[in-house]
């Protein structure tokens, strides 16, 4: 019996070690997928403000930000 019971435990710590690694792994795609090129993220601000979403003085605070961070 013992013979079984630690292989199983063996087994299963190692398959639940490996699922958090490959969800950390997904994860830090998804932490940087929101991020974009600095085109993508002035064509979405404009996307937004074409929308009515935001103003056009929202639109040229946002604008301006983006610009200086690049």
């Amino acid at each position: 019996m013992k013979k079984i019971i630690i292989p199983l435990l063996l087994a299963l710590t190692v398959t639940l070690s490996l699922s958090g690694c490959v969800a950390a792994i997904g994860n830090r795609d998804a932490q940087h997928a929101g991020n974009g090129t600095l085109g993508q993220q002035l064509i979405d601000l404009q996307k937004a403000k074409d929308a009515g979403a935001i103003t056009d003085a929202e639109y040229q605070t946002q604008k301006a930000r983006l610009l200086d961070n690049k």
